[in-house]
């Protein structure tokens, strides 16, 4: 039996990163969201800033380095044999996912986590939604700003999440046809929102292995 592997994609706003945090409390799981940016960089020797810009951000590379990356690889070789691209630091980052799907069981934040693992027995994907005038109001709160300049800030830091989703796993980011389970955390609030999770993972495993966490 593979290490259970809970991939959480969320809404901006949703509260899906700290009902995450819940399930892998519930799980005692290994919990990775941001954390994988440093051991992506720690991996490749890059700085983490530049896996920052990348991070879930689809066509930010190009923007980072601009005409530095013909002279980093006349001076480096290249890396993966051609140019830094943006499809070696996705394959840097997935290894990492992979190597840490491999030695504990984990929840993962985002990052085509889901996609990267689907091939693994433990696995359970899980979109968290919220409704809208819930996240305006959570965003606006966290950044300090208008309602309305968190309502355009959510829809281009989500354009970025589905471009980069897309992209990556020829899948459709939000799309209940992509996930095993979406759940919208405005009904129940993020405790119980994680509590129904958790339910549903023990079940699913009973029902599939006659065994769960």
């Amino acid at each position: 039996m593979d290490n259970l592997i809970i991939c959480v994609g969320r809404q901006l706003g949703s509260g899906g990163c700290e009902i995450a945090k819940l399930l892998a409390r519930n799980f005692d799981c290994k919990f990775y969201d941001r954390e994988l940016i440093n051991l992506a960089a720690e991996r490749s020797g890059f700085t983490p800033r530049l896996f920052e810009r990348h991070d879930e951000n689809h066509g930010a590379l190009k923007t980072f380095f601009g005409p530095i990356t013909g002279l980093w690889e006349r001076i480096n070789g290249g890396f993966y044999n051609s140019s830094i691209s943006q499809e070696s630091l996705f394959q840097i980052q997935s290894e990492v996912i992979w190597k840490a799907s491999n030695e504990s069981s984990c929840v993962f934040v985002g990052r085509c986590a889901d996609y990267i693992l689907r091939e693994k027995a433990g696995l359970f994907t899980v979109f968290i939604t919220a409704d809208d005038d819930d996240r305006i109001q959570t965003v606006a709160a966290r950044l300090g700003c208008d309602m309305d300049t968190a309502r355009k800030y959510i829809r281009r830091k989500e354009e970025e999440r589905a471009s980069y989703y897309n992209y990556y796993t020829s899948k459709q980011w939000g799309a209940s046809q992509s996930y095993d389970l979406c759940i919208n955390s405005s009904l129940f609030g993020q405790e119980r929102t994680a509590e129904i999770i958790a339910n549903i993972i023990k079940e699913r495993f009973v029902n599939i292995y006659g065994r769960g966490w």
